[in-house]
Formats: C-alpha cells, sequence, structure tokens
C-alpha cells in the first residue's frame, strides 16, 4: 500500500515509518505536518491509506479528513495519542468518511512492540476492505452515478416494529443525523449494526445518546429489540437476532472481513423478526450489507438506502441499489421523516 503520513510530531512520524517498513509491500509517499499540508498532498498524489493523526496545527485531523473526503477521497485511519480521551473527536472524523482508529504507536517504550502491532493490523484490515472495493465494479468512493429503482408502494404495520439500520465508513455522523430526527415517542425498535472495533462501541453509543431523543446503549446477549429504544452492535463478532427475539453474538462467520457484518445481522432478522420491519442501508466502503437488504425487501419489508450526494462513501448504498434491495433511495435527511411516516408514534 502506499501511505500517507499526516503528523505533526517528528518521534510519532518516525515511529509510524518504522512501523510501516515493517512491511516490505508497504511504501510511505508523503507526509504532511498539519492537516491543511495534508489535504495539499494527497491532491497531488492520493495514497492508499492515510495515517491521520487528530491535533495539528493549521487544520486538524477531523477537517482534514471532511476535506480529503470531499476533493480526493482515499482511506483514512486516524492514529492519534489515546483515542480513547479522544473518542468524540474521533467519530467526527470517522462521520466524515475515516474508517477506523487506533492508538500512536509508543516510540522507545517497554510497549511499542504491542502498539506497533496493533496498528499494523489496522493497515492489514483496511487493507483488505480496500482491495475487496476495488474489486468490486465501480464500488470506490463516492462511486458512479447508477439508475435507481422506483419507490414501490409502502405496507408498513402501524402497530411498530422494527428499524434495522446498517452502517459503516462515515456512519457515526449519518447516524446522528438519522437518530435526532426520530422522536421521543418513536414506536419501533431500532437496531444498528456499525463497522467499528468493540474498544469504540460504547463510546459511539454515549455519543449518539447525546445527539437522539431515545435512548441509545450497546446491545448485550438476551436483548430484545423494544419500541423506543436504540440499540448499538458491540462486538467484534456479529450481532444476531435469535429464533426467539433475542440478540446474541457469533464468531461466524468467521472470515468475513467486515465485523459486526450487517448482511449477517440483517439475515438473521429476515428469518427471526415476526412483525414488520424495515431496512436501511447507510454510507460505508464495500458491500456489507447489499444482499440483507434484498433479503429483507424480496420478504415484503420496506427498504431504503441512502443516496450518492449524502454519503462519505458511497459503496454500501450503492451495491444495495444496485442489487435492486432498496424499496427507495433517500438523501440522509429525508430518512428520518420517512421513518416516522412509516412507522408512527407510540400511543
Amino acid at each position: 500500500m502506499k501511505i500517507g503520513i499526516a503528523n505533526d510530531l517528528p518521534m510519532a512520524v518516525e515511529a509510524l515509518r518504522r512501523a510501516v517498513a515493517l512491511r516490505s509491500d508497504h511504501q510511505v509517499i508523503w507526509t504532511a505536518y498539519d492537516g491543511a499540508q495534508a489535504v495539499a498532498a494527497c491532491a497531488s498524489e492520493t495514497p492508499d491509506l492515510i495515517l491521520m493523526d487528530l491535533v495539528m496545527p493549521e487544520m486538524d485531523g477531523v477537517e482534514a479528513t471532511r476535506q480529503i473526503m470531499s476533493k480526493t477521497p482515499c482511506a483514512i485511519l486516524i492514529v492519534t495519542v489515546n483515542v480513547g480521551t479522544n473518542a468524540t473527536r474521533v467519530f467526527e472524523a470517522m462521520g466524515h468518511g475515516a474508517l477506523d482508529a487506533v492508538d500512536t504507536p509508543a516510540f522507545g517504550a517497554r510497549n511499542a512492540r504491542e502498539s506497533t502491532a496493533a496498528l499494523l493490523a489496522k493497515i492489514d484490515l483496511i487493507g483488505g476492505q480496500v482491495a475487496r472495493a476495488a474489486r468490486a465494479a465501480g464500488d470506490t468512493y463516492h462511486g458512479l452515478g447508477i439508475s435507481m429503482p422506483e419507490p414501490l408502494p409502502v405496507s408498513v404495520s402501524r402497530q411498530g416494529g422494527l428499524v434495522a439500520i446498517g452502517a459503516s465508513a462515515g456512519g457515526p455522523a449519518a447516524l446522528a443525523t438519522l437518530l435526532s430526527g426520530l422522536p421521543g415517542d418513536f414506536s419501533a425498535a431500532v437496531v444498528i449494526v456499525q463497522h467499528v472495533d468493540e474498544q469504540f462501541a460504547v463510546g459511539m453509543a454515549n455519543w449518539l445518546n447525546t445527539n437522539s431523543k431515545l435512548p441509545v446503549r450497546v446491545a448485550r446477549p438476551g436483548d430484545r429489540p423494544t419500541a423506543g429504544e436504540v440499540l448499538l452492535a458491540g462486538s467484534s463478532d456479529h450481532l444476531v437476532l435469535m429464533a426467539g427475539g433475542q440478540l446474541a453474538y457469533t464468531a461466524d462467520p468467521a472470515d468475513y472481513v467486515y465485523r459486526p457484518s450487517v448482511d449477517v445481522f440483517f439475515h438473521s432478522v429476515c428469518r427471526h423478526w415476526l412483525s414488520s420491519v424495515i431496512g436501511v442501508q447507510l454510507t460505508g466502503m464495500g458491500r456489507d450489507g447489499a444482499r440483507g437488504l434484498k433479503a429483507l425487501r424480496d420478504k415484503g419489508f420496506h427498504t431504503i438506502a441512502q443516496d450518492q450526494a449524502s454519503s462519505a462513501v458511497y459503496g454500501m448504498p450503492k451495491a444495495a441499489a444496485a442489487l435492486g434491495a432498496a424499496t427507495e433511495i433517500l438523501a440522509l435527511p429525508q430518512i428520518a421523516p420517512r421513518l416516522k411516516n412509516l412507522v408512527g408514534a407510540r400511543s
């Protein structure tokens, strides 16, 4: 992979260079010492991956991520000191399209090997995701325009049900926008599968909770989706709905690169949810969730995919639209009002 480094600390840059050099198939093609330099460097030579710090002079990593993803999009991994204490800014950057986050390797410290291994594991994971996206025809950042299916007549139970949502790159901000538009008396259960490292799941649930009139928390094994509550997948294992209506986590299928998988969850909902379902596919890289959304639509449930213009990364919703999995293609600001119209409020 061709890698760019955006970090204003020389010791951190050296640590990142040494980590990248451990893999012969990786190459650092440029280094930027503030966000503005990173935006310019990416425009001049777009890498396969940028290792982006959050705190930099002139322009921070959140704004640099936003500008890069709007102008010359590529994969971005947030690499910053103590991801946990910077969780809010990490989610903001992920909302603009950053794929993941990891602590900066501890250069010269006793835990340097462990922290370097964590960084390389993230790079390998993203490399696999980028390669899979590149192999899928036209499935790239922001993608290409395609013809959208005509919306079908809506037939959704007014007695409530389940809203199943899948998201990946750009998802945190999209989810915050969607949830902020749902009323506190929303009559359906909401379950979200967002591609995110499990160490960030609790922080993301807490962050989304501040943007939502509905309570948001991480799903626990044995939970049952309940009207008026939002549950977020909280493990690198896959979240599934069981035959009895309870949620569980499973490591299978083990070979899925996207974890937790939206497809796995959507298919389990299709098999086991006994009331009405609305499936929603939001921004993200790759194709995860497209087949599951198609299965939901084929069973007669209403399905929605985010449109290209409002997607930070137009991969997952584009794949869903290409399969004819979406009953409707909607801009992000239109999705919450549509859900309110379909579901209604609790009596």
